[in-house]
């Protein structure tokens, strides 16, 4: 039990991280996504690089052709191409829709963790797979209403975005807990910053075009403003959320884990409040409790099973 709720505090604080991403394009929004996502994944890769450096002799042995394969299509998956089509959703389509989309990762990974071998079967995990998907609809009849749910002039656009985004990171989260669970050498940590190495590496390819064919003159506060939000989130929602995440992932069940994606989703809702200035809609605080209960009974689906197999 004690490792469900190490596991379900650490899904629920890289949530918490997560959540601040979807802010990020807004405090930005005179670069391009490309630009955003450059600068944070630079960011992330030097101080991945800083952090891992004094470990490096001894993780090195351990690193194969297969592994370096794992974590370039990883961190692409999971970082640069993700926060790409991320951001470009945002821009396009707003928080809330952008939120709607990527809210169905739960359900996904969890279908998928579904048909691993020893997991809770599917018929125990429904009800909290339809509760999750009622607080998606939830959020989605209010993207619908129009511009209070903050729906913009590209807002389908930014729906193709975010599905892009959705089956990116779905891919992300299964290769990766995947990959977790077989290894014995090195600590989920290490794992994360080997990530962010990578993902700066890529970064730098794609800062090239990004910056270089950009012919926008931006003022000296802007880009005050630009490396501050991009020193931020790559130290808060990459650092510290993707360890986190790492973690719980090594902790919880593939099914179980599906269920923690919720708190990036429920996170990324409050900041969009307090960045708008206003409080939930009866449909948003409606959507907020099903998340809840949806989390609450997947650990009960769990408990259940570990019970019976006592």
């Amino acid at each position: 039990m004690n490792r469900t709720v190490a596991g379900v505090a650490c899904g629920a604080g890289a949530g918490a991280l997560w959540g601040l991403v979807f802010l990020a394009p807004e405090l930005t929004r005179s670069f391009t996504p490309m630009q955003i996502a450059a600068s944070r994944y630079l960011a992330y890769g030097v101080l991945a690089l800083a952090l891992l450096a004094p470990r490096w002799r001894r993780l090195a042995p351990h690193i194969g052709r297969a592994e370096c394969w794992a974590l370039i299509w990883l961190s692409l998956f999971g970082n640069v191409l993700y926060y790409v089509l991320l951001t470009n959703a945002v821009l396009l389509g707003g928080v809330a829709i952008t939120s709607l989309i990527i809210g169905f990762l739960p359900v996904v990974v969890t279908l998928i963790g579904s048909r691993e071998h020893g997991a809770v079967p599917l018929g125990r995990l429904a009800p909290s797979l339809l509760l999750s998907a009622a607080g998606i609809a939830c959020i989605g009849w209010q993207a619908a209403q129009g511009a209070e749910s903050g729906m913009r002039a590209g807002g389908f656009l930014g729906m193709v975005f975010a599905a892009g985004a959705l089956l990116s990171w779905t891919a992300f989260a299964v290769g990766n807990a995947r990959w977790l669970g077989r290894l014995g050498h090195m600590s989920a940590h290490d794992w994360s910053l080997l990530t962010g190495v990578v993902t700066g590496a890529e970064a730098l390819l794609l800062a090239i075009p990004a910056f270089l064919f950009d012919t926008t003159a931006h003022p000296a506060a802007d880009w005050i403003t630009f490396w501050a939000v991009a020193g931020s989130v790559a130290v808060l929602a990459s650092i510290v959320g993707n360890a986190l995440w790492n973690r719980a992932s090594q902790l919880l069940p593939l099914t179980l884990v599906g269920q923690m994606i919720l708190f990036e989703t429920l996170f990324a809702l409050l900041y969009a409040f307090l960045w708008e200035q206003r409080l939930p809609t009866g449909a948003e605080a409606a959507a907020m409790l099903l998340v809840g209960a949806s989390v609450i009974t997947c650990l009960r689906a769990h408990r259940v099973e570990t019970a019976a197999e006592r």
